[in-house]
């Protein structure tokens, strides 16, 4: 009876450790992978800043000012929402109340800050990052090297949590 029976029990056993070994990861497997994902991120952030390079030196205003004309827009609309419109509000007010403007005309729109933001921000953010650099004595030709000057500098003031 046991010779009908042929069972591999070595087999089974080089398989099912097959099996938890490539469910489980060893540390150093794991930093192999961070290390090629950080590589990967490096490239693609390369690839971008050689891309801003070539549309910022592109002869169209179309192409090469589409950036600064973002800033523009952000500005703009920034000083209408905070400063224009609510002296314009207040005018309006006081026109209607005169019997310059009738009672039933609406003032003008205001702008929706809750789709503004997202743009001035991220666009501040940037240039919160530019000013870093500026602060640490970057210049702005070296861009591809900026990052590695500034992690070598050590920083200029002392914070009251550092000794």
């Amino acid at each position: 009876m046991a010779g009908l029976v042929n069972v591999d029990i070595g087999g089974i056993f080089k398989a099912g450790s097959q099996l938890i070994d490539d469910m489980h990861t060893s540390k150093e497997e794991e930093m192999v992978l961070a290390l090629q994902e950080k590589k990967i991120d490096a490239d693609l952030q390369t690839g971008q800043m050689d891309v801003n390079t070539v549309e910022a030196a592109h002869k169209s205003i179309f192409v090469a000012g589409w950036r600064p004309f973002i800033g523009w827009v952000g500005g703009f609309a920034l000083g209408y929402k905070f400063l224009f419109y609510p002296f314009l509000v207040w005018i309006w007010t006081i026109s209607q109340a005169m019997e310059w403007i009738p009672k039933e005309f609406k003032p003008p729109p205001t702008i929706n800050q809750a789709e503004l933001y997202p743009i001035i921000l991220g666009m501040l953010g940037l240039g919160g990052f530019r000013t870093l650099e500026g602060m640490n004595g970057v210049k702005s030709e070296n861009m591809g090297q900026a990052i590695a000057q500034v992690k070598k500098k050590k920083p200029k003031r002392k914070w009251f949590w550092q000794k």
